[in-house]
């Protein structure tokens, strides 16, 4: 990649304002959210399953932090919000603290931003009105039990609106403390060990081609995907008792949520975001599913409108991918795909795509907010292709 790719381009950064990595430290965020609470109630935002909530709740009580639960099961969409953030309305919350899957820190984060601004719909992309946050935000705690989004580092939250995934964003909604402890992957279900960990391998790609990198994502990109490969496919076919293992697929996902909140995304997120919309398949299986041919077509893109900048970045992947110091663009799509079928990642057909459903996916990857940080702009056809491709 030429030293000089950043040479006079402006980049900011916007991270929460604390963020605390390492095994073991799940058990300081009752403390940190009865703190944020300053007196007030805590509404504990979690999954099916009461395993990593409990004794954080147990916590909260002996801090005198009145707490409120809400459960998350499945995609959070715009009544499941609702209704969340009605039963933090009625309880009085002043925190929020969130201890689940990507599912969960999203919905939490949305009804942090959302308990002090009216409706969903005021605020949403596409299917709303997109107005901006104008009254507080509560203070939340992100707690991360999966290894895949990063939503404990981003600034926006993902709903399911019909068929149409959007996004409620605000620098505002950044969690006030991430904490990040890889303890928590342990016993997790392949499935959701493999999505995840494939989710954050594509946020940590997608932003090292993208058009809006910079020094800094580049360099956290770098040491995410190192992770992400090195412990990957041990995890998929080991499990995670090994604590190296889970401490590479956390910061794989903590990085990638930093990546992505800074230097944004490109096609893949764009078909995946709107593919999980219409098919209800795992967000990280559609990523992994797109990401092979999406790369092929923005290879052809830059020989159809040559990009030195761009290609070089996709020339750079070579050596991070395969290992090899002289490979380029093309052996690093071609092993991510070996990868990809490497993990078992069922087809676009298998996850249930039908041909009636292939331009509805086309025109709406195409207008999608992840898209517009393509390292340059793909053709309908080229998108077509890459559809078709991953089929």
């Amino acid at each position: 990649m030429s030293e000089n790719s950043f040479l006079g381009k402006p980049f900011a950064l916007t991270l929460p304002g604390d963020i605390r990595f390492g095994a073991g430290r799940a058990g300081e965020a009752a403390g940190l959210a009865a703190a944020a609470a300053d007196g007030g109630g805590v509404l504990l935002v979690t999954g099916s399953s009461d395993r990593h909530a409990a004794p954080l709740r147990e916590r909260l009580g002996e801090l005198g932090a009145t707490g409120t639960t809400v459960r998350v099961v499945g995609e959070p969409s715009v009544d499941v919000v609702r209704e969340a953030v009605g039963t933090a309305r009625a309880a009085g919350v002043t925190a929020v603290l969130a201890v689940g899957g990507g599912s969960v820190l999203d919905t939490a984060k949305a009804v942090a931003a959302l308990v002090h601004n009216g409706d969903p719909l005021d605020h949403l992309e596409v299917v709303g009105h997109g107005r901006p946050l104008t009254g507080p935000v509560l203070p939340w705690i992100a707690v991360p039990t999966t290894a895949g989004t990063g939503s404990e580092v981003t600034r926006n939250a993902v709903l399911t609106a019909g068929r149409v995934k959007v996004s409620l964003r605000s620098p505002a909604m950044l969690a006030r403390t991430a904490v990040v402890d890889p303890d928590l992957l342990r016993g997790l279900p392949r499935a959701p060990l493999v999505h995840g960990g494939l989710d954050a391998l594509v946020q940590l790609v997608e932003p090292l081609v993208s058009k809006r990198a910079n020094p800094v994502t580049d360099a956290l990109a770098r040491q995410g995907l190192s992770a992400s490969l090195r412990s990957l496919p041990r995890a998929a076919a080991e499990g995670t008792d090994d604590p190296a293992v889970r401490e590479d697929l956390s910061l794989a996902s903590l990085l990638g949520g930093i990546c992505l909140a800074n230097a944004g995304l490109g096609a893949v997120h764009g078909l995946a975001g709107v593919a999980g919309g219409m098919l209800g398949a795992p967000h990280g299986a559609l990523c992994a599913a797109f990401l092979p041919a999406t790369l092929e077509a923005d290879l052809v893109a830059l020989r159809r409108a040559p990009d030195p900048v761009a290609r070089a970045r996709f020339d750079a992947l070579g050596p991070l991918v395969t290992g090899d110091p002289e490979a380029g663009a093309e052996q690093a799509v071609a092993a991510l795909g070996d990868l990809v079928r490497a993990l078992g990642v069922p087809r676009l057909d298998d996850l249930g795509l039908v041909d009636d459903e292939v331009g509805e996916l086309v025109e709406g990857a195409l207008s999608a907010s992840s898209t517009k940080a393509n390292p340059l702009p793909l053709t309908r056809d080229e998108m077509r292709a890459a559809v078709l491709a991953s089929r």
